[in-house]
């Protein structure tokens, strides 16, 4: 362990005031405007300073840590004015959670071939997922393979169209077609099991392409070994399971292989005809059997922290929009070049850190927005979107009156912000408010520039859109300014090397006048948005719209 004493002299560079452009400025009122101007990188960099120090010990849910990082949001929102928007008029939301671990000495995974059986090498050939609703679980059924384990009739794809899998164990490939665009990529890429389950499989077997060496279960093992977490409900049911899933397990490329050793189609031409998104499914000709014995090992009182700024207009106020930043990370774990506290400096201090600039502004306009403001500090995420989820399905203010939500985690700002990546712009109304922020910073909006990453399923603004809320969650593009700098690259080298590691503390170049802009954002979006007389839509025949929440009328 160590303890961060100073800012190195980098950080210390570039603090001045954000300028921003005054392109299209008169889309936006001049009150916005000049708040917007007054953004202060000094106070996102105090903000992140003291949330990912040593002292608070990576902020796991639970600890002393995550309770230091609450009690800092919460006076801070005090501060500027927010009122308490928690349960029983408070700050605070709690949020019951529960970790599920697989024993693994009398839990197995044995295959049946036509010449006999094979019992696998448990973590070598195959892990097994915890089952939180079961705690010893038996499936015994042939395997099918059913290409990604994707049915998206809507975008002309569908592995499961010609074949019966009720009472089988579905094999699937990680990932979901390339052909599909990126958040509904991302999308299907995370729905397998309820996809599986709703078709009527009763056990699941995943693997990753040959070339995909970041799912491997060597990569994975250690992380999955530590179990699953789920927040419960009133009645102490967890959520977000699949019941009827009896056995799941991730296999090791080798595994994969040899579950084809009796199909008639070779490993290689069902993985071919995968890469060429060819919807597929056949038997394997083996069978599997799966005994999953699992424990609950512990419970967590998790915490959201929630505060709102109520809206002046006298209807309107009823209304809300909701601003989300995760608080947690993964608190002291295993040492990585002699630090064992995972900071989370970036992920998501960050986040953190600018909506709380964000409040700032909109505590700073001479007159409330006429829509109310919600700000939450939501716990975790990390842990599974858990906080975020618990929240909007079971929201302090009433969910029918939460009009829109506006996500930040890890923006990316290691470079000057010349252009943006609006996840969920293209989804909704709120796209036009995107642009018009967007034109006044003075950045682009680009395109998705790592798709594979899945990122628009992978933090808290989609529990917001699960529960039919438009949703923005804008993160860095990949222009730099630099031409000897690639962007895109930086962030992947950032991924491999930094995430979800001890070196993601402070000590970090940040480039705080680009956080600034992402608070100008932030608050420029949300303000069009709280102020517009309509609340916002989902696009017409929008994919997100018409599976989760009401399309806008023609």
């Amino acid at each position: 362990m160590r303890f961060s004493t100073s800012f190195p002299l980098a950080l210390l560079i570039s603090l001045t005031v954000v300028t921003v452009s005054l392109a299209q400025s008169g889309s936006i009122p001049s009150e916005a405007q000049t708040i917007a101007k007054t953004v202060r990188p000094e106070a996102i960099r105090a903000a992140m300073h003291f949330l990912a120090d040593d002292a608070l010990e990576g902020r796991k849910p639970g600890t002393r840590g995550f309770a230091l990082a609450a009690n800092y949001m919460q006076t801070q929102l005090e501060a500027l004015g927010l009122q308490p928007a928690g349960e029983n008029n408070t700050y605070r939301q709690a949020v019951p959670l529960r970790r599920w671990q697989v024993r693994e000495k009398t839990s197995f995974l044995t295959l049946s071939f036509k010449d006999g059986e094979k019992t696998l090498l448990y973590g070598q050939q195959f892990i097994l997922n915890p089952n939180p609703d079961h705690a010893n679980s038996d499936v015994s059924a042939p395997v099918v393979f059913v290409g990604y384990g994707v049915s998206a009739p809507e975008l002309g794809y569908d592995d499961y169209a010609n074949i019966d899998v009720k009472g089988k164990i579905v094999a699937y490939v990680n990932g979901a077609p390339t052909i599909f665009p990126s958040n509904q990529r991302a999308y299907y890429s995370s729905a397998k099991a309820e996809i599986a389950a709703a078709h009527g499989a009763v056990g699941v077997l995943s693997f990753s392409l040959p070339t995909d060496l970041r799912n491997r279960i060597e990569t994975a093992a250690p992380r999955t070994r530590q179990g699953i977490y789920r927040w419960l409900d009133k009645r102490g049911k967890p959520q977000r399971t699949f019941p009827a899933i009896k056995g799941s397990a991730s296999l090791s490329d080798s595994t994969a292989r040899l579950i084809f050793t009796n199909s008639a189609t070779s490993f290689s031409d069902a993985v071919a005809a995968v890469m060429k998104n060819r919807s597929q499914a056949f038997p394997l000709n083996i069978s599997a059997q799966m005994h999953t014995q699992t424990d609950a090992v512990e419970d967590v009182a998790g915490q959201n922290v929630v505060a709102v700024l109520p809206g002046s207009d006298p209807v309107l106020k009823n209304e809300y929009i909701v601003y989300v930043a995760h608080l947690d990370h993964l608190g002291i774990g295993r040492p990585v070049k002699g630090d064992s506290i995972y900071n989370g400096a970036h992920d998501n201090a960050s986040g953190v850190a600018i909506n709380l600039e964000t409040a700032r502004l909109f505590a700073s306009l001479p007159k409330a927005p006429r829509r109310s403001l919600v700000f939450v500090g939501v716990t975790g995420e990390e842990m599974g979107l858990l906080g975020s989820d618990y929240f909007a399905s079971n929201p302090t203010v009433p969910k029918d009156k939460i009009v829109a939500n506006f996500c930040l985690d890890m923006p990316f700002f290691f470079h000057p912000l010349l252009d943006i990546v609006p996840y969920g712009a293209e989804h909704s109304s709120l796209g036009h408010e995107t642009e018009l922020a967007a034109a006044f910073v003075g950045v682009q909006i680009s395109p998705d520039p790592i798709p594979e990453q899945t990122v628009f399923m992978r933090s808290d603004h989609f529990s917001f859109v699960r529960q039919g809320i438009p949703a923005i969650y804008i993160k860095s593009g990949s222009q730099t300014g630099n031409p000897n700098l690639d962007g895109t690259k930086l962030n992947l080298d950032w991924r491999a090397t930094i995430y979800h590691s001890p070196q993601d503390d402070i000590n970090q170049p940040f480039d705080f006048n680009a956080a600034a802009k992402h608070v100008q954002l932030q608050f420029l979006i949300g303000y069009l948005a709280a102020q517009a007389d309509s609340r916002p839509t989902w696009n017409k025949g929008d994919f997100f719209g018409t599976k989760f929440g009401k399309p806008a009328t023609p």
